[in-house]
C-alpha cells in the first residue's frame, strides 16, 4: 500500500523546507536507510533518508522549490499503484471551502508596477574641441598659460563670450577625457532558506535586544608559549580558538550570570554551559554548539570542534547539533580582522567576537618590546546583563588567557 513521505521538521524553528537534491528519481527502488533527498532547512542542508521501503511512485516538491513542513514530499508504494486518490485527498484536505472563503476587500490605491528595464549603456566623451567653427579663439593671457603648462588649446571648453577661452578655462582644465562606454547591470539571486532565517533572526535580534559592547585587549605572550607547550605533547594540534572556548567556559563558570537569556518576564541562567561556534558556509552561517564545554579537555574541545566544522562545511549537522547554545564565540582572526562587533544570537544574552593576534610595540617595565595581543568585544543584551556583569567577565576571561597556568592544569589537556 501506498505511503506519504512529509516534509520533515528538521529543526525548531523549521516552518519549510527546499529541496537541495533529489537522489532518487520516480520509479527507483527505496530501502529504509536510503538517502531520498536533501533537504535545505533554516540552519542547514541535510540528508534526509527514507524510513520506509517501496518504489518512489510521486515527487511532490521539485528540486529548488520550497514546501511546508507536513506537506507532501514523495510517495512510496508499490510499482504501477495507483496514487490518485492520495493526491485528491491531500488537495481536499489543504483546499479552503468557498463558503470559508474571506470576501475580497477593494482599496482604492495605486497599484505598484514592476518594470523590467535592460542594462543601460553609459558614453562619457570628451569635450567639445572646436568653439568657433573650427579656429580656436583664446585670449592672450589664456594662449600664454597654455603654452607654459603644455596644454592643447582645441581640448578646452571656453565659457568667456562666443566659446572665447580665458584664463579661468585654463587653470580649471584638469585634461582630456577619452571616450568610454560602460554597461550597468545586476543580477537578482534568491535567498536560500537559510539566508532568509539569518536575515529575520538577526533584524529581531538587533532590533528587539538593546545590545551594547565591551572591548578589552589581552596580552598573548604566555598564551602562544602555552599552545607551542602542549603541542608538543598532546596527542594532536591544538588551535588558539580551542584555548579561547576552553577560557570562555572557565570564565563563565565564574560569572555565571553572562550565561543568560531574556524570557520577555524573566532572566533565565543555566547552569549548563553549551558554547555556540559560529562558522561560515557557502549559504551563510551556522553555530554548532560545544556541549558541557567547561568539563571538557582542550583535547576533547578540539576533536569536537573539529567534527563539528568538518560536519557543517558537508552539509551534514544534525539539528541537536545546533540547539541549545547558551553563549556563543564569533572568530574572524583567522580572516585578519583586529576588530569587529557581532548581533547577539538570540535567545543567548552574550556573544563574544574575537579578533586576530597582531604583534605590536607595548610597554612592558617602562620599556617598548615587540608583544603580541588579542582585541575582543562582548556584546551584550542590557535586558539581561548589565555592563558590570560584562565587565568582570571579560576581566577573568583576560586573566585566564595572559595566565594559562589558571586554565590549563594536567587534566584540562
Amino acid at each position: 500500500m501506498a505511503e506519504v513521505v512529509r516534509m520533515p521538521k528538521l529543526s525548531d524553528t523549521m516552518k519549510e523546507g527546499v529541496v537541495a537534491e533529489w537522489h532518487k528519481k520516480v520509479g527507483d527502488s527505496v530501502e529504509p536507510g536510503d538517502v531520498l533527498a536533501e533537504i535545505e532547512t533554516d540552519k542547514a542542508t541535510m540528508e534526509f533518508e527514507s524510513f520506509q521501503e517501496g518504489v518512489l511512485l510521486h515527487i511532490g516538491v521539485e528540486k529548488g522549490a520550497a514546501a511546508p513542513v507536513d506537506s507532501i514530499l514523495a510517495i512510496l508504494g508499490e510499482k504501477g499503484e495507483d496514487i490518485k486518490s492520495i493526491l485528491a485527498e491531500e488537495k481536499k484536505k489543504n483546499s479552503v471551502p468557498k463558503e470559508e472563503e474571506p470576501k475580497p476587500v477593494v482599496v482604492e490605491a495605486p497599484v505598484p508596477v514592476t518594470v523590467s528595464a535592460p542594462a543601460k549603456t553609459v558614453v562619457t566623451t570628451s569635450p567639445v574641441v572646436d568653439n568657433s567653427n573650427g579656429r580656436v579663439v583664446a585670449s592672450p593671457l589664456a594662449k600664454s598659460l597654455a603654452k607654459e603648462k603644455g596644454i592643447n588649446l582645441s581640448m578646452v571648453r571656453g565659457t568667456g563670450e562666443g566659446g572665447r577661452i580665458v584664463k579661468r578655462d585654463i587653470d580649471n582644465y584638469t585634461g582630456g577625457a577619452s571616450t568610454f562606454v560602460g554597461r550597468e547591470s545586476f543580477t537578482d539571486v534568491p535567498a536560500s532558506q537559510m539566508r532568509k532565517v539569518i536575515a529575520r533572526r538577526l533584524a529581531e535580534s538587533k532590533f528587539s535586544a538593546p545590545h551594547f559592547y565591551l572591548t578589552m585587549e589581552i596580552d598573548m605572550d604566555a598564551a602562544i608559549d602555552a599552545r607551542k607547550s602542549i603541542n608538543g605533547i598532546a596527542p594532536l594540534k591544538i588551535s588558539f580558538n580551542d584555548i579561547i572556548i576552553k577560557a570562555v567556559a572557565e570564565a563563565i563558570r565564574q560569572n555565571p550570570k553572562v550565561n543568560a537569556s531574556w524570557q520577555g518576564e524573566s532572566v533565565r541562567y543555566a547552569d549548563h554551559i553549551h558554547i555556540g561556534v559560529a562558522v561560515a558556509v557557502d549559504d551563510g552561517l551556522v553555530v554548532p554548539v560545544v556541549q558541557f564545554a567547561d568539563g571538557k579537555t582542550l583535547t576533547q574541545i578540539s576533536t569536537n570542534v573539529k567534527d563539528l566544522v568538518v560536519k557543517a562545511k558537508t552539509k551534514k549537522l544534525q539539528p541537536q547539533e545546533m540547539e541549545g547554545n547558551t553563549f556563543t564565540i564569533s572568530n574572524l582572526g583567522m580572516f585578519g580582522i583586529e576588530q569587529f562587533t557581532s548581533i547577539i544570537n538570540i535567545p543567548e544574552a552574550c556573544i563574544l567576537s574575537v579578533g586576530a593576534i597582531k604583534e605590536v610595540p607595548v610597554v612592558k617595565n617602562g620599556q617598548i618590546i615587540p608583544g603580541n595581543v588579542m582585541k575582543v568585544t562582548l556584546a551584550c543584551d542590557h535586558r539581561a546583563v548589565d555592563g558590570a556583569i560584562g565587565s568582570a567577565f571579560l576581566k577573568t576571561f583576560k586573566q585566564l588567557l595572559e595566565n594559562p597556568v589558571l586554565l590549563l592544569g594536567a587534566r584540562s589537556i
